[in-house]
């Protein structure tokens, strides 16, 4: 064998092992995250619109100036970009409608203020929603007076003003996460943030809503690399852990 096919063939096997092992790693985290949920998945139909509702997480820098649906600037760069480019590249023939209306440093009663315009206005048929780390974590800095009641609360009267405008929209609620021990989430965030975790999964049952189990699939993610590596500071996630949101979210759909 000559030295140059010899060194081809070690370069195809590094990148097959490479390629094998992560093609492994990401769905199986994903799925041992998910699997003690097991929520039922959103059908997705020919001319669904889309809509991705939160704070920063969801924002991801999204240009805010584009309003136009299937838009990569107005996606941001977030999870919402990479699950909904996914979509369209592998659905086409749905045809969908994929906005980004996040915004970030948002709670729940912001996201009320704004929820004409940013999200029923839109008529989406599917909602998806990730919100309530600000809700926490700017009670505990000093910048919110809220505290656990006001967030379930108003999580649920946002949800019941959407059920009556449109009573038909399917809904997936994600799950709000902390990394532990990575900069901005210290000891401060426990035993209290798990209670707003729990108040989403007992709301997503209520509004009978897909749950995205975020908390587990970033726990589960540190079995392959680091918490750091997933996000830089315990709560946005890396271009990684965005990723590992994005196959989460598409996980609990089926097109």
């Amino acid at each position: 064998m000559s030295e140059t096919h010899s060194s081809n063939r070690r370069h195809f096997l590094r990148n097959a092992t490479l390629g094998g092992a992560l093609a492994l790693s990401l769905p199986e985290i994903v799925t041992a995250a998910m699997a003690p949920t097991a929520t039922q998945k959103v059908s997705l139909q020919k001319g669904d619109v889309i809509l991705f509702q939160g704070d920063s997480i969801t924002d991801a820098g999204r240009d805010k100036e584009k309003m136009d649906a299937n838009n990569d600037v107005a996606l941001g760069r977030g999870y919402a970009f990479m699950a909904g480019s996914q979509l369209l590249y592998q659905a086409p023939e749905l045809t969908l409608t994929i906005y980004n209306k996040g915004i970030s440093g948002n709670k729940v009663y912001q996201l009320a203020d704004r929820w004409d315009t940013d999200a029923l206005n839109l008529k989406p048929t599917v909602l998806s929603i990730l919100i309530g780390v600000n809700d926490f974590w700017h009670m505990i800095n000093g910048n919110y007076d809220g505290d656990l009641d006001k967030y379930r609360n108003d999580y649920i009267a946002l949800l019941e003003r959407t059920k009556k405008a449109l009573p038909n929209v399917r809904l997936i609620i994600g799950e709000p996460f902390a990394v532990p021990n990575v900069k901005a989430v210290t000891d401060q965030w426990y035993p209290e943030f798990p209670k707003y975790q729990e108040a989403a999964r007992d709301i997503a049952k209520q509004f009978n809503a897909t749950l995205i189990p975020y908390q587990d699939v970033f726990d589960q993610a540190q079995k392959q690399a680091p918490a750091s590596y997933w996000t830089p500071d315990g709560v946005h996630p890396s271009v990684a852990g965005a990723q590992l949101m994005a196959h989460a979210w598409l996980k609990a759909v089926k097109a």
